[in-house]
């Protein structure tokens, strides 16, 4: 017991000096007043829940990041029962294809997508080769939809990893005596595939929903004025107007909304 103590010790030092105390910190400072003489005070949570565009910000960010969420399930479950119960040679390339955007930058994969969406980008020209588009700019960037883009490409990989993984424990042999039952495919899949699927479908929501809430990159620089969402306005209480007491106040509202949503998917893990 004592040799388990002093293995796992470096390790627990770590997480409570790196992450346990400065939570701790913040927390403290989330309670004081801005200015040359801070007080102990309610006043920057007051503050966030008695001013509207703090409430209408909450409610855009959970919305937006259920649309993701929503977007990333649909494409991400085909893709992963097409990996798992249909192609038999190939999955691995397939998987790795999947993960090569993770060895990137985030950043940098943001950027890549300011110079397709873009007016006159790459993704417009393409389209006006192919008469889809008249001369007309797209003028999807520094919109809400070029947002949605960008967190989708950049989430949607925790998606079809969960589900495939999941999909790939069910045994074959389920799906063929639901089958040989006489069920049709519908059938099979609502009542056998996807039920003994939720597990990852429910992982996967929590791995996109809960970045999402906290993401400001892709709304910065895809969304400009009309991405403003809770992430970006944390960032500008630290990194622009020095509102660091009120910064760290919406930081652990943001936390507390992460956590119930957490709470949440984690219940319908259990029930569904």
């Amino acid at each position: 017991m004592k040799k388990k103590a002093t293995l796992t010790s470096p390790a627990i030092f770590i997480l409570v000096a790196f992450a346990v105390v400065p939570l701790f910190i913040m927390f403290y400072y989330s309670f004081l007043s801005d200015g040359d003489t801070a007080k102990l005070t309610l006043n920057n949570y007051i503050n966030f829940f008695s001013k509207g565009l703090y409430l209408k910000l909450t409610a855009k960010t959970i919305k937006l990041s259920l649309i993701v969420t929503i977007i990333c399930i649909l494409i991400g479950y085909p893709m992963a029962y097409i990996m798992a119960k249909v192609i038999e040679k190939g999955k691995n390339i397939l998987l790795l294809l999947i993960i090569i955007p993770f060895w990137t930058s985030e950043l940098v994969r943001v950027y890549s997508w300011v110079n397709l969406l873009r007016d006159g980008g790459i993704l417009e020209v393409f389209l006006k080769k192919l008469h889809i588009i008249s001369s007309s700019s797209l003028g999807l960037l520094f919109t809400q939809n070029a947002v949605i883009i960008g967190l989708v490409h950049v989430f949607f990989p925790y998606m079809v990893i969960t589900i495939y993984m999941s999909l790939e424990k069910i045994d074959t042999s389920i799906i063929e005596a639901s089958k040989s039952l006489g069920a049709s495919p519908l059938k099979t899949f609502i009542n056998v595939i996807l039920p003994l699927s939720k597990n990852g479908i429910i992982t996967g929501c929590i791995l996109v929903f809960v970045p999402c809430l906290g993401s400001f990159v892709e709304p910065r620089i895809l969304g400009g004025v009309n991405g403003s969402v809770i992430g970006t306005i944390i960032e500008d209480q630290f990194f622009e107007i020095y509102g660091w007491n009120f910064g760290a106040a919406i930081a652990f509202i943001l936390l507390a909304l992460v956590l119930i949503s957490m709470k949440v998917l984690s219940y319908f893990n259990q029930e569904v």
